[in-house]
């Protein structure tokens, strides 16, 4: 009964994997596994998988010595606390149907009508029939969407008030808590799993080929038609927005943090998009020779190293070329893409910035006015 007991508060249990419907476009690939924390593999999710399940063996015992505990009280505890945020936060949740393409899931964020969903989900579509968990059919506009971040605002067209779910702070989480994810996988609607936030700060590619920074990983079982749908806190609080699992893998889900969504939704909100700089360059991670490092004070160990520039953007004007390494933007140090990117915001828009280089094993600085960024998905 403790093994039993440790593997449903660790989040552990049955996996199920069928043949259902598409979570519409194959998913954003990961980021190339240079750094910490990045993935190697994603699940497509417009593949069908066959029906398995996996049943954890009991094979430890209770013992002499054992810990001294009830262990229906604290079942009957968790219980509560999962079937309270369900309740809480079910009726929020909706199905997401685009077309003949499939379904997904989706959040209303907002009483009403404002609904959060993934950007894979809604494939580029201006409208959206919206399910609610009562049977209601609404339709909605997408008022946005961003590929960068795999997300996309919604709005019920229809006069109506809906149960709204609120977003949490996603920078309080903390590994080891209760994650609860509710959604319409494999079209079996209104579905709960459960389990713990397994890591933080993960970082994952999306299909623009930006990095999507502070993934929360879970093992709470995501399948396809699990997309846009909420990853729940025991506070019923939403943490997370379900995007994405590692193939071929149990139990490594994740789920774009609840304050990328805050963000996300705000700029959608008041621009119609999410407004971000761009130099007009394509860069990778590379090394700093450590010589070259120690000759000019450089505490990093890599930089952003340009592999193709565009002739009419801001960085060729300025007199960036190809093989050039950028080390720090606007007194900011820059030790890899992620870097580069993360320093690319919005308040960078039409604002001469510094840009720290080296050129062969010189360290130079220039002044560069980004533009703002317009997204395209990367070739596949």
């Amino acid at each position: 009964m403790a093994s039993l007991m440790r593997d449903l508060l660790a989040g552990v249990g049955a996996s199920l994997a069928q043949p259902g419907a598409p979570c519409h476009a194959s998913p954003p690939r990961l980021a190339r596994p240079n750094a910490r924390n990045h993935i190697p593999a994603m699940l497509d999710f417009s593949s069908p998988h066959d029906v398995r399940e996996v049943l954890d063996d009991d094979g430890v015992s209770q013992g002499a010595g054992a810990p001294a505990f009830n262990d229906d009280i604290a079942l009957d505890a968790y219980s509560r606390v999962v079937t309270d945020v369900v309740e809480r936060v079910g009726p929020s949740v909706v199905r997401i149907d685009v077309g003949r393409s499939g379904s997904g899931s989706g959040v209303i964020v907002s009483p009403d009508g404002l609904a959060l969903t993934n950007s894979h989900v809604v494939q580029g579509a201006r409208s959206v029939a919206i399910t609610t968990l009562e049977g209601r059919r609404l339709q909605a506009r997408v008022l946005g969407d961003d590929p960068d971040t795999d997300l996309a605002l919604l709005r019920v067209d229809d006069d109506v008030t809906l149960p709204a779910a609120r977003l949490g702070d996603s920078s309080r989480l903390k590994r080891g808590q209760i994650a609860i994810a509710i959604g319409n996988p494999l079209g079996f609607d209104a579905s709960v799993t459960s389990g713990v936030v397994s890591a933080l700060g993960r970082s994952l590619q999306s299909r623009t080929g930006r990095t999507i920074e502070d993934v929360v990983q879970t093992d709470a079982a995501l399948n396809p038609g699990n997309s846009g749908g909420p990853l729940v806190s025991s506070a019923g609080e939403v943490i997370g927005i379900n995007t994405a699992v590692i193939a071929g893998a149990q139990g490594i889900c994740f789920a774009v943090a609840s304050n990328t969504a805050h963000f996300v939704a705000g700029e959608i909100a008041r621009h119609g998009r999410v407004r971000r700089a761009s130099l007009g360059v394509a860069a990778a991670t590379v090394a700093i020779p450590r010589r070259i490092a120690l000759r000019h004070g450089l505490n990093q160990t890599q930089g952003a190293g340009l592999m193709e520039i565009d002739q009419a953007g801001p960085a060729a004007q300025a007199g960036l070329l190809t093989g050039d390494i950028i080390v720090g933007i606007d007194g900011a140090p820059v030790a890899g893409v992620t870097d580069l990117v993360r320093a690319l915001g919005a308040d960078k828009i039409n604002r001469a910035v510094s840009v720290d280089f080296l050129r062969r094993s010189e360290l130079s600085r220039l002044w560069i006015g980004p533009v703002e960024r317009v997204a395209k998905l990367a070739r596949r």
